[in-house]
């Protein structure tokens, strides 16, 4: 029988090469989220710790990005020994093993890229804001720029997010387009409506804001 306490969803084309360790944690039951956002991650904190190590990514850091709806990148380009918070940021690129990038999500979408050639990933939070200002484009522009990362050998995964008739504008579809139009050809989205099931997902919107956070994460083996 499956452990509800353990509401992890992988992605099989990221799997594929056995190069990266992923996973989008999904709502975790019996956990009183009706608060603010900080109050919210620090309920969550426990359960997505012991998440973390059941998945093999409880020892290295866990490097997160302060998420404020914008398009700015942290660059993580050498070694990491603890858990950072990178701030006015929202996303995250590395070609670093060893470590975990994570986003928090409640509707919007998580996007993960890798490289499996150099190898390098990364990791953005593109709601409605950071999608309007390409963060997944720029993201992969500076994957690029930084680790010689080739637009041919990158491989783009979409979480779970709000969609429409639950949102009055299709992000997600935005986004594929978005990374379709510099060259990627492997572009993966399940089609998965967070808003539609709150039994698996939180949602922003559908709970007024008094709700969890999904938990997405990407490392390098």
């Amino acid at each position: 029988m499956p452990d509800p306490r353990f509401p992890v969803e992988h992605f099989p084309a990221l799997d594929a090469s056995g190069l990266f360790r992923s996973a989008f944690v999904r709502r975790i039951p019996g956990i009183d989220v009706a608060h603010d956002k900080a109050e919210v991650l620090k309920r969550l904190d426990a359960a997505h710790r012991e998440i973390r190590t059941r998945l093999g990514m409880g020892d290295g850091p866990l490097l997160t990005a302060e998420q404020v709806h914008g398009n700015e990148i942290a660059v993580i380009d050498g070694p990491t020994k603890s858990d950072q918070p990178f701030g006015a940021c929202d996303g995250m690129i590395t070609n670093q093993s060893g470590l975990a990038l994570g986003i928090y999500v409640a509707d919007c979408c998580a996007v993960y890229l890798v490289d499996p050639v150099t190898p390098a990933v990364g990791l953005v939070h593109s709601g409605k804001k950071g999608t309007e200002l390409e963060i997944a484009g720029i993201a992969l522009d500076q994957m690029a720029a930084r680790f010689g990362s080739k637009m041919s050998s990158m491989i783009v995964q979409l979480s779970p997010c709000i969609r429409p008739p639950h949102y009055e504008i299709d992000f997600a579809a935005t986004i594929v387009q978005q990374c379709r139009d510099r060259g990627v050809p492997q572009i993966h989205d399940s089609g998965t409506c967070t808003a539609c099931d709150l039994d698996s997902f939180y949602s922003y919107r559908a709970e007024k804001g008094r709700t969890g956070r999904m938990l997405a994460l990407l490392g390098l083996r």
